[in-house]
């Protein structure tokens, strides 16, 4: 698609989430919800079951990152992502945890529990929130992503989050051998379009660039370093 083109209908996206803007009360955005877990742990389940309640949710943005270190127990995950580990570990020095852990949720960026710990994670999303705009489209097989301008902005990574919706997997060995677990909005890749600044921005990727498999994009703007998410979208592929 030509960039004038892409210029165009992105600020065509950017104007219409304005005129519903200036038409209905302001919404605060989704809260984010991150599990990091592994089919190899045993305690995983009870968390993946609440995710996928959770991700019905039109308020909530779940995804489910999928941590390869438990593989050596006897059950390689075929979901398992370095770049979880890696975006895990991050989340443990900036919320000064001692260790990374499974079933574990994180939440904006900001909280984190025990992933079965429904009480305190109910609490947690009761909390009104705020957030930049983020406009996001599915056209002609590219995903369209619009930041508009906002003053005060710290530099921030903004990252395409592919996943895919549902799976189904029998578990033949390890922990969790015999069961068969459900899993929720299962994230196949996580990349970094580029930084912001609080400038007008705008970003495109191919759909047939995202793994195999994939059926739904999130977009999460964050301050670069891992702090709290700033913003956040999730639009389905098709």
């Amino acid at each position: 698609m030509p960039a004038a083109t892409v210029r165009s209908l992105l600020a065509a996206i950017s104007l219409c989430a304005a005129a519903a803007a200036a038409a209905a009360p302001a919404q605060p955005r989704p809260a984010v919800v991150e599990l990091f877990t592994s089919e190899g742990c045993s305690s995983c389940p009870p968390a993946e079951a609440y995710l996928g309640e959770l991700s019905q949710r039109r308020d909530v943005l779940a995804l489910t990152f999928h941590v390869d270190y438990w593989d050596d127990l006897g059950w390689r995950d075929r979901f398992g992502l370095p770049d979880a580990v890696q975006r895990q570990r991050t989340y443990a020095k900036t919320l000064r945890l001692s260790s990374v852990y499974t079933p574990q949720i994180v939440i904006d960026g900001r909280d984190d529990f025990v992933g079965s710990n429904r009480e305190s994670i109910d609490q947690a999303l009761n909390r009104r929130r705020s957030g930049v705009p983020v406009a996001l489209a599915v056209r002609d097989g590219e995903v369209l992503v619009a930041l508009e301008p906002q003053p005060h902005v710290a530099p921030s990574d903004v990252l395409l989050v592919a996943f895919q919706r549902s799976a189904v997997s029998p578990i033949g060995r390890g922990e969790n051998a015999g069961r068969t677990i459900r899993e929720s909005n299962i994230v196949r890749e996580i990349r970094l379009l580029g930084r912001w600044d609080g400038r007008d921005l705008q970003y495109h990727s191919r759909v047939d660039s995202l793994p195999r498999g994939s059926t739904d994009v999130a977009v999460l703007v964050q301050p670069t370093g891992q702090a709290p998410i700033i913003g956040a979208a999730a639009i389905a592929l098709r």
